[in-house]
């Protein structure tokens, strides 16, 4: 798979651009702030919807302008696509496959497959959890797009039941009794309702949370199936690949933890090992879901006092280990690149496994490394079909990457030679 032009639109700093690639390395040379890392982070949004760098739209639409438009041509095995993206901040974005509107943006997700590396992956090791619950999400669903429309309704679930809880914590009299809140219940047929749904009548604080529980139990039992069999088939991958980058001998672990789940790993259906016929074992489901509802009764009481959802994927956490410490808090500077390294080289070889090869986004990654660890990355990933490397000193790129350059300044992209 490779990316054959990547145009922008009033995206970041780009009035205009439109850039010509083909398989292999290409490099995005300039000094800092000049707007190389706008480049791959546009044909990152292209393949996830997301920025790595912000949480919202808006600052992904250029100054003064109402909207940014993204176009990427792809090439891949199976088929040749063009995929658009309008970026409409506080609107709904809207999307074109072949120049067909789609019904919704995700359904783009799966056409272009990528793997980025990045400054901010430190955060992998050293952040807070919701960076790991990050990765294991955005690699899920470049694995199975379907999984896009599971986490979307699981995070509505969880939004619904904290308004829900946070209501009732303000109502809550000096009896500790409170009255169900109208904008909370969930649809009695089991549907999903907009934001604004109202409660049936007659329904107590009790029975609305009964109800979300049960939803949140459901869709947070697929999410976490989903994450847990992603976890399991990481563990070999990112054993080779620490070893690969970092040139040390040593046992790295990765293990998903449920907070306030009493299960173990293993009994919250987390899969031991691997089936005879080598595929990866499905992880239980109703058994998960069955865990959940358990945890949310245990702790309903703590909720309502605090006014926050505390069970379900949303708190979870992937701990990560070193030799024989947590990673965070005992890594040096260098083992925890190596592990945020191996992190991403092993969400390539997932991807590599669906028979495309993800296109690979290097942005300044090479400034962070030693030489050691800048020369094994480079040849680890430089048989890629495609590369894409930014770099504000052509020194920081290593040989085995050298490849097509343009030169990045003052708002335009040019090819050199």
């Amino acid at each position: 798979m490779h990316l054959t032009r990547l145009a922008l639109t009033d995206f970041r700093s780009y009035a205009a651009a439109d850039l010509a690639l083909g398989p292999g390395v290409t490099t995005l040379l300039g000094p800092n702030g000049e707007g190389k890392t706008n480049v791959v982070e546009a044909a990152g949004y292209v393949s996830t919807l997301g920025s790595h760098r912000v949480g919202t739209d808006a600052p992904l639409v250029r100054r003064g302008a109402e909207r940014a438009i993204l176009r990427a041509a792809i090439t891949s095995a199976e088929r040749d696509s063009l995929v658009e993206i309008e970026i409409n901040p506080g609107r709904a974005n809207r999307a074109r496959v072949n120049r067909n509107p789609v019904t919704r943006p995700r359904q783009v997700l799966g056409i272009l497959s990528t793997v980025l590396f990045a400054p901010e992956d430190l955060a992998l090791v050293k952040g807070d959890p919701d960076q790991r619950r990050r990765y294991l999400d955005e690699l899920l669903v470049a694995r199975a797009p379907r999984y896009a429309g599971v986490r979307s309704d699981y995070e509505r679930v969880v939004r619904q039941r904290t308004a829900l809880l946070k209501s009732a914590r303000s109502r809550m009299g000096s009896r500790g009794v409170a009255r169900a809140p109208r904008p909370s219940a969930p649809d009695p047929a089991g549907d999903l309702r907009g934001d604004d749904a109202a409660s049936p009548p007659g329904m107590g604080l009790a029975g609305a949370l009964d109800a979300w529980d049960e939803h949140l139990a459901v869709k947070g039992a697929e999410l976490l199936a989903g994450r847990l069999e992603l976890t399991t088939a990481l563990r070999p991958l990112l054993t080779t690949s620490y070893a690969a980058v970092s040139g040390d001998d040593v046992a790295v672990t990765v293990s998903y933890r449920q907070r306030g789940s009493a299960k173990s790993e293993a009994s919250a259906g987390e899969p031991a090992g691997q089936s005879r016929d080598g595929a990866e074992p499905a992880a239980d489901r109703a058994q998960l879901a069955e865990d959940l509802r358990e945890a949310l009764a245990r702790s309903r009481p703590d909720e309502l006092e605090r006014g926050v959802c505390l069970v379900g994927p949303h708190r979870d956490d992937l701990d990560l280990g070193i030799g024989d410490l947590p990673a965070r808090g005992y890594a040096s500077h260098g083992e925890s690149w190596s592990m945020a390294l191996a992190l991403r080289l092993s969400g390539y070889e997932l991807l590599r496994e669906g028979g495309d090869d993800p296109v690979l986004l290097l942005d300044d990654v090479f400034a962070e490394l030693d030489t050691g660890r800048r020369d094994r990355l480079a040849s680890l990933v430089g048989g890629a079909e495609q590369v894409l490397v930014t770099a504000a000193v052509p020194e920081d790129v290593p040989a085995a990457l050298r490849g097509v350059r343009f030169f990045v300044a003052e708002g335009a992209v040019t090819r050199a030679g």
